[in-house]
């Protein structure tokens, strides 16, 4: 990697859900390229390991543990990450879990975890950076990662799928009011990832061979993160507001088109 080409060279940069998966190689490609790093996990061990692997590679690494579901943690850890890393240039949102269940058994309680988990911790804590941004003047990137659920419906993923809906209008939101300021709001937007809660077995890799995403594979952790760099980077300073997928194909080919599910049938 060229490390000038992205102009992060002592950048900083706060990972909110650093601690594992797309979440881990976002904060390692980004300390590749010139960014000093605060990992933010809910748990510390995962935390603190990601903040080693950042100062492996010669940047700032600090770990930060916090709920991000409790408002006042999340306001206190970027503050703890601005003071850590003197400053804060970049956040990156990568948090959620998906509720896989049928609509109509979908308690209020489990509703509004959903939408906690998914859309209003991205809110408190773009919130919280933006206002440190803002008030350093500095030309900030906000990258979150979404879901394809967000952009179509999917049987069973309803309540997760209207949180993911509901970031990525945010995001839009978000750039046409903090333009002015110098800071860029983008969405990131993954189709089937390999990471550590969905592992690759041999039987689900022979299904995403079989299947109608036109690459034929599921995604990886460093491609989801191949996008948050770019997204983060001097090479998109004038995109904002923008859903970025990195889905192999999938929106392309209408997954859940009744044709093509008809198609995958008879061939079975």
């Amino acid at each position: 990697m060229t490390v000038s080409m992205f102009g992060l060279e002592g950048k900083k940069a706060l990972i909110v859900g650093g601690g594992r998966g797309m979440g881990e190689s976002s904060a390692l490609l980004l300390a590749e390229a010139g960014c000093d790093i605060a990992v933010l996990d809910n748990e510390a061990d995962r935390a603190e390991h990601v903040a080693d692997a950042v100062r492996a590679v010669g940047r700032k690494g600090i770990a930060i543990t916090a709920d991000i579901l409790q408002d006042e943690a999340v306001r206190s850890a970027v503050r703890e990450a601005e003071q850590a890393l003197g400053g804060l240039d970049i956040l990156v949102t990568i948090v959620g879990q998906a509720l896989f269940k049928p609509l109509l058994d979908v308690s209020p309680e489990e509703w509004d975890s959903e939408q906690n988990r998914n859309l209003r911790y991205f809110f408190t804590t773009a919130q919280a950076a933006a206002q440190s941004m803002i008030a350093r003047g500095v030309a900030g990137s906000l990258v979150c990662v979404g879901s394809v659920d967000g952009l179509q419906g999917a049987p069973y993923h309803a309540a997760y799928g209207a949180a993911k809906a509901g970031l990525m209008h945010l995001v839009k939101s978000m750039a046409a009011e903090w333009g002015r300021q110098n800071l860029r709001v983008n969405a990131v937007v993954p189709g089937s990832i390999t990471t550590p809660r969905l592992p690759e077995t041999p039987e689900s890799r022979a299904v995403m061979e079989e299947s109608v995403i036109p690459i034929g594979r599921a995604g990886t952790t460093r491609e989801v993160a191949g996008a948050v760099l770019f997204l983060a980077s001097e090479l998109s300073t004038y995109v904002t507001g923008h859903a970025l997928l990195v889905d192999g194909g999938w929106m392309a080919a209408n997954l859940f088109d009744p044709r093509v599910m008809a198609t995958k049938k008879s061939k079975g």
